[in-house]
């Protein structure tokens, strides 16, 4: 996980955010890896404990070591599943009940910068999703996704000039036209 890029950087604050919590315990436990000693050791499994609740408590399984991208917004964490070798990339949004993992054979996905992946949504093998796209809810992405692009469907059909017809998305603020 990115060290240098805060979670809650794209949202308020609230009093009780499972998701954020979650995502504060695996970036605790990211700072505390490569440290050393038996302090070091003793705040590594505050922050596996913490992370054992707040994987409970969201119902969101992300394993602590996933390598994930600053910004990622979890809104509804619940049933949100990823692959322990998958890559998420900066400024992520992931709703609830979405899977990303593998399928027949080995390699499980890299999502790129900005992307937004709806509800329900299946994001499964040795795929690549290019910066900036979306993913529908409850689509089945079995192949790459150019950047900018957009995934309908089961199995998805990728969209590549849908952007022309609304406008150009950044990486920084997904999910808003550029002015």
């Amino acid at each position: 996980m990115s060290l240098t890029e805060a979670d809650w950087s794209r949202e308020k604050r609230r009093g009780w955010n499972p998701g954020g919590s979650l995502l504060a315990a695996i970036r605790s436990y990211a700072r505390l890896k490569p440290a050393s000693g038996p302090l070091a050791a003793l705040a590594r499994g505050l922050a596996v404990l913490r992370h054992r609740f707040w994987s409970a408590v969201s119902g969101a399984d992300i394993p602590i070591g996933t390598e994930i991208g600053g910004g990622l917004r979890l809104p509804h964490p619940n049933g949100i599943v990823v692959h322990p070798k998958a890559r998420i990339g900066i400024n992520c949004m992931i709703m609830q009940g979405v899977t990303i993992g593998t399928n027949v054979g080995p390699g499980s996905p890299m999502i790129g910068a900005g992307c937004d992946i709806g509800p329900g949504a299946r994001v499964l093998g040795a795929i690549t999703i290019g910066d900036r796209a979306m993913i529908g809810a409850n689509a089945v992405v079995l192949k790459d996704m150019p950047p900018g692009s957009l995934a309908v469907g089961v199995p998805a059909k990728i969209i590549t000039d849908w952007n022309d017809r609304r406008g150009t998305v950044s990486a920084a603020s997904p999910g808003q036209q550029e002015e």
